[in-house]
Order: C-alpha cells, then structure tokens, then sequence
C-alpha cells in the first residue's frame, strides 16, 4: 500500500469504526479508564463472550523523529521491534509467538509509533511479557538489521516504478518540502544504508517512553487483572520521551500541478490542500462536506461525475488527514491518459461548486444518516476496537466521545455546512499526476 494510500486508509479506518460504535448497543462500548499501581494509564473494554486480548499502543514520536538524513529510522526500528528482545535472539523469540499464536507487530506512521499484540486468553502472561522485552529491550541484532534493510531496500526499488507511489512521494515532498512531514516515512534508497545501530537504539531510547503512551485493551479481561500487567510491561519505560520539537505547518505549493512521465497504461492523481485540525470547532461540519465531495460512497459528487456519469475513472475519493501538526484535504483517483486532462477539470469544477455553492438540504440529511448509521457490521473484532481508541486518546477526544458523537453530527446545520464548504475548498490544489497524460502539463502557482 502506498503512503499516501495507507494514510488514506488509516485515517478513514479509525473514523469508520468510531461512526460504527456510535451506533452500537451501549453494552458493547462501555469504557472504562484504568490506572494501574504505578500510574500507567488505559481504556479498557471487556468482551468476555470471546476468550481473546487485543492490546493497541501509541507512542508519539513517529517517522518526524527521524535524525536528519537518516529518514526511515523509525520505520526500520519498527520493522525489528518484534525480531528478537532480552536474552531471546530472533528465532527464539519468533518461535514463542508462534507456539502460542500470539500475534505482535509494530509500524512506524508520521506521528506515532504504533504496537499491536493480540493474544488467547489462555496464553495471557506469556504475550504480554513478549510484548514487554519488545518494547524495554529489544535487541537490534546485526543480522537481523540487515535482513530487514534488504526488504526496505527491495520494497523502495518497486516504489521508484509505481505510478501511485511516485504520486504520493511527489505530492508530499512538495507540499512539506523542508519540513519532517515531506520525508517518506519509509525512507529513501539513499537514506536507508545509511541508518546505523546506534540511529535504532538512539531513536528507541528517545521516543519509547510512558510521558507519550497511548494504551487500549479489548477483550477477555478486567480491570483487576489488567493493572499489574500494565506496571509490568510499560513500568520498565522511561518517564519521558526526549522528542525533538517538529514545527505545525500547512502545505505548500498549491496551484501547481506536478507531471511525471511514467510509460503506464493509466495516469495516477492525487490532489490536495489545507484541511481542518481535529480539535477545530469546524472540524464536524468539514467531516459531513468532505463525505459529500468524495468521501468514498456511491452517492458523493465525484463518484457520480467522475465515474458514474463520464466514465472516467473506477473510483475517485478524498479524506480529511488530521496530523499532530499539519491538517489536510486530499484525494485521488486514476484513469486514462487521454482523459486525464478531462477528468481533472471535473475534479476541480466540483470542488469549486461545492466551495461557492455549499451542499444541499438533501446531501446534508443524506450524509448525516449515513455517518450516523454506518459501519456498524465493520466492528467485528477487539483489535479494530483497540486500534480505534487509540486513536481517540491520540486525538485527545475524551473518553465519553463515543457517546457525544451522535448529536454532534446532528448539531451541524446548513449554514454551517456552507459556510465550511468555503473555508475547506476555496484553498486552492497541489496536484500531482504520474503516467502519460495527454493534454495535461506541470504548471507554477500564479
């Protein structure tokens, strides 16, 4: 999945499953608050009609924490994290999760550092003591560092010929040139060799730490027995993270249009601007327009004139992306190269009617019952549960949000919905298009 794909997802993932949750039966969605002993905090939610623990971890401190010229620090850091720990190497350590069908990964994203475990009750103590060693001492082994370089390095190589890739890597660099955000989270071709032992023990020594942690379990266990658990597997961490301090910002070239040639059967776009911060009084209103727009349903106004009514493209969509430090709009689509130039002029039409005109009473109704409604079936496992309330403490949203959620949609009116319209899409674009277009060329911003 490419990375402009994968924060698509990410982000579109965690507000799925939290419209889901909102209209799920109450029991389902109890939260409660947990402390343990030694001041480790978490949410809890029990589910003992499954006898499974998923356990979901945040750390800020993401990819921006990356050391200058050493981009994809945090991502091959992440990619080891599970590849031996303490006195186990790789192999033993790998045979423990496997024996007990424990399942842990870690991933590196802009802003955080994200850790997933999920386990058998009945293997409990063993995987959270697994995914203690992975955080408090991991190994970093010679080998195994460079076992995982190689895939990087390999993964990086297929990236230079894919058009969507190279769409997403141009559509960040510029907007964020300068800035951590413009650096692929997974690093460069030349960056990657250069990331040393010291780069991984240095980034986990300053970014693994309790100050910083975000901690969500779901599942066959309850508060009692989750607080010594907690002690024992985070207690271990540092107090504070020793993060260097990363600049808000908002994209940069826009009105530009970025052309890179590519011999491909399609063009590749992606199109975005300046969005709406999480914590923006706005932000509810700028969430309902964006479903509106394109927000990846039948009925949106790029669907409908994109595909259904021209044909121009199989899917066409964009995302508010809410960062620590920087918020966005951001689509895209692809389609022929001889109807490129047709197909970004659509794009751009209905972003600008929508800017000028605001939705309709009937969009607005519409959209508000399905983001009140939906997703519900998408909340068929803990760990989609786990994973999405970290992302509520991340988003510092409150423990009670789920349940506020609802008539905040519901408070949204038509002067609102208008009047945000304008702010979100009246910014203007930087584009990018990968392939062989015709009829479509890079421009400058005027």
């Amino acid at each position: 999945m490419n990375a402009f794909a994968s924060t698509i997802f990410c982000r579109a993932a965690a507000a799925m499953v939290a419209l889901a949750l909102s209209a799920a039966p109450a029991p389902a969605t109890t939260i409660e608050h947990v402390v343990s002993p030694g001041g480790v905090e978490a949410w809890l939610v029990r589910e003992h009609a499954v006898p499974l623990i998923a356990v979901d971890v945040a750390f800020a401190g993401g990819a921006v924490q990356d050391p200058a010229g050493r981009s994809g620090a945090a991502n091959l850091a992440a990619s080891l994290l599970d590849e031996g720990a303490g006195d186990l190497d790789s192999k033993a350590f790998q045979d423990r999760l496997e024996r007990k069908a424990i399942e842990l990964s870690f991933r590196a994203e802009r802003d955080t550092l994200r850790g997933r475990m999920r386990t058998l009750v009945e293997n409990r103590d063993e995987a959270f003591d697994l995914l203690r060693l992975s955080l408090t001492a991991p190994r970093f082994d010679a080998a195994d560092i460079e076992l995982n370089r190689a895939q990087i390095l390999s993964t990086l190589r297929r990236q230079t010929t894919s058009p969507g890739d190279i769409a997403s890597r141009r559509w960040w660099e510029t907007a964020f040139e300068g800035h951590p955000y413009g650096r692929p989270v997974d690093g460069t071709l030349e960056s990657v060799p250069s990331i040393t032992i010291d780069d991984l023990k240095t980034y986990t020594h300053r970014v693994l730490a309790r100050q910083n942690l975000k901690i969500a379990v779901v599942g066959d266990i309850d508060a009692d027995t989750l607080k010594p658990l907690l002690d024992r597997v985070f207690g271990a961490l540092p107090e504070k993270s020793d993060l260097a301090p990363v600049d808000n910002v908002t994209p940069q070239g826009l009105g530009r249009r970025i052309v890179v040639n590519l011999d491909v059967p399609q063009a590749v776009v992606d199109f975005g601007g300046p969005g709406i911060a999480r914590k923006d009084p706005d932000f509810m209103a700028a969430y309902i327009v964006n479903h509106i727009l394109g927000g990846g349903t039948f009925s949106s106004r790029l669907y409908q004139e994109v595909r259904e009514k021209r044909g121009l493209a199989y899917s066409v969509s964009d995302s508010l992306v809410w960062l620590d430090h920087a918020a966005l709009f951001i689509g895209g689509t692809a389609t022929r190269a001889d109807r490129t130039g047709e197909a970004l002029d659509v794009i751009g039409k209905e972003i600008h009617r929508l800017a000028e005109s605001g939705p309709t009473a009937a969009e607005l109704t519409q959209a508000k019952n399905y983001l009140n409604s939906s997703f519900a079936l998408n909340l068929d496992t803990s760990s989609k549960i786990a994973a999405l309330l970290v992302q509520f403490q991340l988003d510092d949203l409150g423990i009670d949000y789920i349940a506020k959620r609802p008539a905040l949609i519901g408070a949204v009116t038509l002067d609102d919905a208008r009047r945000v319209a304008k702010r979100l899409l009246d910014g203007g674009l930087l584009v990018t298009v990968v392939g062989k277009p015709e009829g479509v060329a890079s421009t400058t911003p005027n």
